[in-house]
This record gives C-alpha cells, structure tokens and sequence, in this order.
C-alpha cells in the first residue's frame, strides 16, 4: 500500500495551519519519510560536509531539548525538503518566551500544553522503541475489589469496596506491590468496561464520568498490576482509552490527554501494537477536532506506521480516516485524498469477526460518516452532503446526530442552503442538550458564528433564538485551537 502521508510538497498547507513546534514539525516530515533518527543524521551529516550530528543530537531537536541554529536549520530544510522559512517559524516558536510573553494558541492553559507535548514524546518512543517504556508509571491496586459487570443498560453491579485503613483504593506514587504479592481484581472486568463502552453511545462524557459505572472505569484505567498479572494490562489499557474518550467528550482536553498517555503506556506494556495504535488515533481524533490539526495528523500517522504490519483491517481503515481527517483539517487536501482511498480499500478486506470487541461501533455507516465529515472539511459539499444525512437516519444516538448534524449543517452553508443549513443545526443544537457532549456543542459553534450572518432572516432568526434559550443547557465548549 503506497503511504498516503508522504506529500512533501505540501508547506503551504502546513504554514496556513499556523506555526506550531519545531520538534513536532521534525518528527511529522521524518515520519512522513518512514526514515529514522539516525536517517536524518546520516543524511544531514552526508549533506553538509560536518559529521558531527548523531541521532542523538536529531533526538534532542525532536525532543526539544535543544534548538538547532541557522546552520543546521538551512540543511535540516535542504534533507527534509521544506522551506527554511517554515523551519525558522517553528524555531522561534519553540524557543522559550521571554517574561509576560504569552501562553500561545491553547487558551492559556499550560497543562494542556505540557500534556500534549508529553503524549507526542510517549507516541514517538512507542514507535521507535516497542519494548522501552513510554509513559508514566502504572500504579498498582492495594485491596481488593470484586470484578464488576455493567449492562448496557445502565445498571451497574457493585460489591461493597473494603474500606483500607492509610489509603485510598488506588496509589499514584507509582510503587510497585512486593515480589510474589498476589494482584488483586480489578474493579471492572472486560464485560464490565464493554457495557461502559456501549452506554458511551447513549450518554455524554460528562455524565457517564460521574456516573458509578464511569467512576468504576476511572478506578480500572488508574490500576495496574506491575510485575505480577502482567495479563490485566490489556483490560487497563482498554479502560484508560474508554476515560481518555468520555473525557474528551465532556471537553476535559488535558485530562484526555493524560488518560490517552496512561493508556499508551499500558497497551506497550501488554505488547499490544493494535491497541496502541488505536488510543493513538482517538488522541488524534482529539487534537484534530479541537484545534489542534498538526498534532492530530502527526499522532494518527504514529499509529498507523506502528502498526500497519499487524492491526486488522477496521483498524487500518480507521487509522487511515484519522490521517485523513488531519490532513484536511490542516488544507492538505493530496494527503487526505489518498488516505480516504486507502481506507476504502482497507475496510473492503474487513473480517469483522476476527476484529478487536472494542471496533464494534465501526460500521459501514460510520465509515460513511467519517467520509462525508472528511469531505466537508476539504470543501466538497455536494459529496459530503447524502453521506452525513444518512448518518442522521441512526436511531439513539443524540450525540452522533449532534456531531454529523454540525458537518451537514456545514456542508449547506458552503452550497449557499442557509436555510437548510439552519433546519439542520436547530436540530443539531436539540441533540447536543439531548446528549450534554461538549464536543458536539464545540462543533456546533462554529456553525452558529457563520449563521449568524443570516440574522435578518427568519430561518436565521429562529436559530439564534433557539441557541440563546438553549445556551443555559449546553456544555462549556473548550477553546477552539490548543496548540500550534
């Protein structure tokens, strides 16, 4: 399969997405190449005549750790094949800001910002390195705690939890049990965090995360079992993917961030390449929807080069949707034409018996869906608008009407339907209140800022009255770009 991501020529596109870090924007054109770190010091040792860089050195650049200067910028754009200029924006921009000199793009959080950068680094490491360590360290559970099953149903089967004198249920020093202890239960078992994935269909983040079912799932993703039980690893990660979605869900970005980075490291410590790669593409998902188009590109490319070779299909297909998701959200529309096509061949070579439990929800509808929202963001609207209606057609679930609804209404406003644009968010905004996600209600304004150009009509109006009497309802939205 030819790689989709490789489009070198592509600066432009990459300059209208705003200036971002330099040891991101490295990372993602070596990515692109499917070269090494010791490839880009060979190269740039080959080129300039120095041989005084290391993959060390291209480490520290990647890392941040260190800045190259105007020399080495001048040769990393001529063995990268990208304009020095971009090269320069990107340094200055990661160079440390001087005192009062701003937060950057993320709205003023740093935990955002830091949590970012530190699942970009896990994810590098988690490619180049299979068997090292990637993320923090997986506490360990200290009582016991009966297995728990949870229905899709939303009733939840909960033994009475042993109260432990000195301590909570869970640590987060990060001490391991003792050689030879015997690792208790985890507080969800894998039946229980598939209902909890199945009542994500049905219900917000921000509920389900303050439901019993939700706390039994923060309780599993915090808990590992270290040295002995290694076994449970698998069902850790799953949950600390399923909180890192809930919580994106509910707009909590640093929060998902962290929990998607707690994941990573659980999926490598099991072995799990598959798995890993998809906690990569739902963080990927994350950063493209809220601003973040770079560093969702980069971390869906991640995944999908870790684990092209032995992820099943669905999963390849999905990877693929991620990139080119990214890739459009970002203008570059050769990129994303190509990952589209490939994911269509991908997901024709589906088996989805032999598919992981937790791709259950990736159907031949959403695929759809996933493609009409991909081509509403590279400005195709006549072909984007029967894919996104069909996905209005699926009956339960709010927040995927909200979400789809928000593209639709997009995809009208870009015919000059107005009025049909209008229909569709109203509905939308419904189902956003209906849903309580924040980040429907994210994409969704964004439509609202373009409709309210149409104020002085009467579709117009009705959609701006409908938005001020539902406002009290709806989710705070984060903010609409994180980082560069």
């Amino acid at each position: 399969m030819p790689r989709p991501e490789h489009h070198p020529h592509d600066s432009a596109s990459r300059r209208r997405a705003g200036p971002g870090s330099l040891g991101t924007l490295l990372t993602e054109l070596r990515l692109a190449r499917g070269w090494s770190q010791l490839r880009v010091a060979e190269q740039l040792c080959a080129a300039s005549g120095v041989p005084t860089v290391s993959r060390h050195e291209v480490s520290r650049w990647e890392r941040q750790q260190r800045v190259p200067g105007k020399f080495w910028l001048n040769w990393l754009a001529a063995v990268l094949e990208v304009p020095v200029e971009e090269l320069a924006v990107a340094a200055a921009a990661s160079r440390p800001t001087t005192a009062g000199g701003g937060e950057g793009r993320d709205g003023g959080n740093p935990g955002v910002v830091r949590a970012r950068q530190e699942l970009l680094t896990s994810a590098h490491a988690w490619l180049t390195d299979p068997d090292g360590p990637v993320g923090p360290t997986i506490t360990i559970p200290v009582e016991p705690i009966r297995a728990t099953s949870v229905e899709p149903t939303g009733v939840v089967s909960v033994e009475p939890i042993r109260a432990v004198s000195g301590g909570p249920a869970w640590m987060d020093s990060g001490r391991s049990g003792r050689a030879g202890e015997q690792a208790p239960e985890l507080p969800l078992d894998a039946a229980g965090v598939a209902g909890v994935r199945r009542l994500d269909d049905l219900v917000g983040g921000e509920d389900l995360l303050s439901s019993p079912a939700g706390r039994l799932t923060l309780t599993t993703a915090r808990c590992a079992t270290g040295r002995p039980g290694r076994q449970a690893l698998p069902l850790v990660a799953e949950a600390a993917q399923l909180v890192g979605w809930l919580h994106t869900d509910a707009g909590k970005v640093g929060a998902a961030l962290r929990a998607y980075r707690l994941a990573l490291a659980a999926a490598a410590g099991a072995g799990d390449r598959s798995l890993g790669a998809h906690i990569l593409g739902s963080a990927s998902h994350l950063l493209s929807a809220f601003g973040d188009a770079r560093g969702g590109l980069l971390l869906a490319r991640t995944g999908y080069l870790g684990a092209r070779r032995t992820a099943p299909a669905g999963l390849r297909a999905l990877l693929l949707h991620r990139i080119a998701f990214g890739a459009a959200r970002c203008g570059r529309h050769r990129p994303a034409y190509a990952a589209l096509r490939a994911a269509e061949r991908a997901a024709g070579r589906r088996e989805p018996p032999r598919e992981p439990a937790w791709l259950y929800w990736l159907d031949e509808g959403e695929f759809a869906a996933m493609t009409g929202r991909c081509l509403a963001s590279l400005r195709r609207p006549l072909r984007a608008e029967p894919l996104l209606r069909a996905a209005l057609t699926r009956p339960g679930q709010p927040r995927t009407a909200a979400v789809y609804g928000a593209w639709l209404a997009r995809a009208y406003l870009d015919l000059g339907e107005w009025e049909r644009a209008a229909e569709v968010a109203d509905g939308a905004l419904l189902d956003t209140v209906r849903s309580g996600s924040a980040r429907a209600a994210a994409e969704l304004a964004g439509v609202g800022r373009r409709l309210a150009a149409y104020r002085t009509e009467p579709a117009g109006r009705r959609h701006a009255a409908l938005a001020a009497a539902a406002r009290r309802y709806l989710p705070a939205a984060p903010p609409a770009a994180l980082a560069g």
